[in-house]
């Protein structure tokens, strides 16, 4: 029987801690910055809330696998015509920018705007809150989106703060880009829909809709890598 003395024991428990450590830690996936939305760069002219690079970062880092492969629908390429050949960091570049659109048409990139809906479309009560069409956020969401798809809201921590306080969960970027991701996920993959579908979450994602069109304004510059396909040109009406 070997006995080892207090440090040469610590030590080599410390390695093997670092080593287990070192082991199962996650890679962080190659990204690139997304180019700025033409609302972005209005702000950044104008003054107001622009886009934070760092909310491209939450969104690449929350795109699971599928949404990077073959199995994306195809009216992707309204936008990214070169999708499918496109490297994964430029994929998830595109998918930032994306995001970054969406947010400027749903929430002029203000990360605390909470609104109310008088659509009878979204007067239906939101089963966490009992309140009827209330959206918050970038990506305007609702409480009810935690039980839907496993968001990171917290509506009994968030009803004690002020309305428009950054401090709600469901108004922090991380918190509400997350969840856009999880619920374009469900809808594109899970559910095998179109990404621009008369039935998807977003009015702002349902062609022919005013709202639409103001999407569509800001996919106007998407990631250079999107062209590069025969020669053919983002259509984005």
């Amino acid at each position: 029987m070997i006995v080892l003395a207090g440090g040469v024991a610590a030590s080599m428990l410390m390695g093997c801690e670092k080593h287990e450590a070192q082991a199962t830690a996650v890679p962080v996936p190659a990204m690139k910055p997304a180019p700025p939305t033409p609302i972005d760069t209005k702000k950044a002219e104008v003054g107001g809330s622009t886009w934070d690079p760092e909310w491209d970062k939450i969104v690449e880092l929350a795109l699971p696998p599928a949404m990077l492969s073959s199995q994306v629908p195809h009216d992707v390429r309204r936008f990214c015509p070169a999708f499918y050949g496109m490297a994964e960091d430029d994929k998830r570049a595109f998918w930032a920018y994306f995001f970054q659109a969406l947010a400027g048409a749903e929430a002029g990139l203000e990360p605390t705007v909470q609104a109310k809906h008088a659509q009878p479309e979204m007067m239906v009560k939101d089963d966490v809150t009992g309140r009827p069409g209330r959206t918050s956020g970038l990506l305007q969401l609702t409480y009810e989106d935690q039980k839907r798809y496993g968001c990171d809201f917290d509506w009994e921590h968030d009803k004690k703060l002020k309305v428009g306080d950054p401090d709600r969960t469901i108004l922090q970027p991380k918190n509400n880009l997350e969840c856009g991701v999880k619920i374009l996920d469900k809808q594109i993959i899970e559910k095998r829909k179109a990404l621009l579908s008369a039935s998807g979450y977003w009015s702002t994602l349902r062609p022919g809709t005013v709202s639409y069109r103001v999407f569509a304004k800001q996919m106007t510059n998407v990631p250079a890598a999107c062209r590069k396909e025969s020669g053919r040109k983002v259509v984005s009406r």
